[in-house]
């Protein structure tokens, strides 16, 4: 089986993939300091607790925080006997290489996401995943990674708010019943919501622009089924892009192997 693990900046998930489907998925906190042990420990007792016993034979990882790879190689090694794949270095090939500024350090969830997407719906998307950062990756006709845009996330925008400004409560994110709040914590709920709604919105329509032909837009993260609420604003949802994408790049991985290499 093979055990895909995902290193966002604010949560790690951990998938178990039996060849057709995910069999558990198990998130913590990203942490740089947890060790290899501390992982395992974590780990193995939810797989206790859930009563599964999977035979993990490799490992493939996705990071966007680098100090965490070296603990998760440890851990795969240590306790599955496996050499792991790590998404972004050499030795793990892309169905497409990206076509961005020579020099240019891409994440590994974008280039994951891509991979993804790309599997599932074709070319010509803008994925929009709303995680830490809100991003926009743009996947070429033939599944490249081309390029995309950054913007703050969801939450970040929410806490930067609130730590900035004194009187400003800390608030949750939800779809407003109106526009115009009438209290403080509806006025930064509506503001957050719908800014954020015109900025998916008119971001896909420029990126649509420029590319100058039709475009499927497929969204991820957390809180995209949130802003999907009677907006229209994506033509998918994927709950488990990232991990489908892994298995994508793995299985990819696998099969350009020959017979005669390692």
């Amino acid at each position: 089986m093979l055990l895909a693990i995902d290193c966002g900046n604010t949560n790690t998930v951990f998938s178990i993939w039996d060849g057709t489907r995910f069999i558990c998925t198990m998130r913590t906190s990203t942490h740089h300091a947890r060790t290899a042990d501390a992982y395992f420990t974590w780990f193995s007792t939810l797989l206790d607790h859930y009563g599964i016993e999977p035979d993990i034979t490799e490992v493939i990882i996705s990071s966007t925080v680098p100090r965490v790879v070296y603990n998760l190689r440890v851990f795969s090694d240590r306790f599955y006997n496996a050499r792991p794949l790590v998404v972004g270095k050499p030795e793990c090939r892309l169905p497409q290489d990206p076509r961005v500024d020579a020099g240019t350090l891409i994440g590994s969830d974008r280039l994951v996401n891509t991979a993804g997407a790309f599997d599932r719906h074709g070319g010509d998307l803008i994925v929009v995943d709303f995680g830490t950062a809100t991003t926009f990756d743009v996947v070429d006709t033939d599944g490249a990674y081309i390029g995309g845009v950054i913007a703050p996330g969801v939450n970040l925008s929410l806490e930067a708010l609130h730590m900035a400004a004194a009187a400003l409560p800390h608030v949750d994110i939800t779809q407003p019943e109106k526009v115009v709040g009438t209290n403080t914590v509806a006025c930064m709920q509506s503001g957050v919501f719908w800014g954020y709604v015109g900025l998916v919105r008119e971001i896909c329509a420029r990126i649509k622009t420029e590319r100058d032909r039709k475009m499927k837009i497929v969204a991820t993260g957390g809180l995209a089924p949130l802003f999907q609420q009677g907006e229209d604003l994506f033509d998918a949802l994927e709950d488990d892009l990232t991990m489908h994408g892994l298995t994508v790049i793995h299985k990819f991985n696998k099969d350009s192997v020959s017979p005669h290499e390692p």
